[in-house]
């Protein structure tokens, strides 16, 4: 089975261009009240996610190892958000991606990333979307109906 028909596309979907500063993502982030959010580059490339962990280690001047980092909050509105990319974080399933592959993703992370042949951001598949679909599937029917 396809995954599109429960992909949230890229138009209906917040995130962040990987030359937006630091500032920009926490606006964006709570704006949205999101504790993840997708990173692309002008051109639509997927290129992480960014968790609003990852922002309160470098403010708290920490990278998600623990190593001290030196960090003033006043900074942040100039630093990019693509220096607190994690490597491997949240990577991204392509558009025909199976049903069972997408399950396997969701156990791990709140959203999937999905993307294009060409690696373009094409929109995310939410945990809550991928549960309702294997439910009302799974849901008996009712012979009355």
């Amino acid at each position: 089975m396809n995954i599109i028909f429960l992909i949230k596309p890229k138009c209906d979907t917040a995130f962040l261009y990987t030359d937006d500063s630091i500032r920009q993502g926490l606006e964006k982030i709570h704006y949205h009240k999101y504790t993840a959010i997708p990173v692309i580059d002008h051109e639509g490339i997927y290129h992480g996610t960014i968790t609003e962990g990852d922002f309160l280690w470098h403010i708290l001047g920490r990278d998600v190892q623990g190593a001290s980092l030196s960090c003033d909050i006043r900074t942040t509105e100039h630093e990019l958000v693509t220096n607190l990319l994690r490597p491997m974080f949240n990577p991204p399933v392509n558009i025909y991606a199976t049903m069972d592959d997408l399950l396997q993703r969701v156990m791990d992370q709140n959203f999937v990333p999905v993307v294009d042949d060409r690696g373009v951001f094409v929109g995310i598949i939410t945990r809550k979307d991928v549960i309702g679909y294997f439910v009302g599937l799974n849901k008996p029917v009712d012979p009355a109906e």
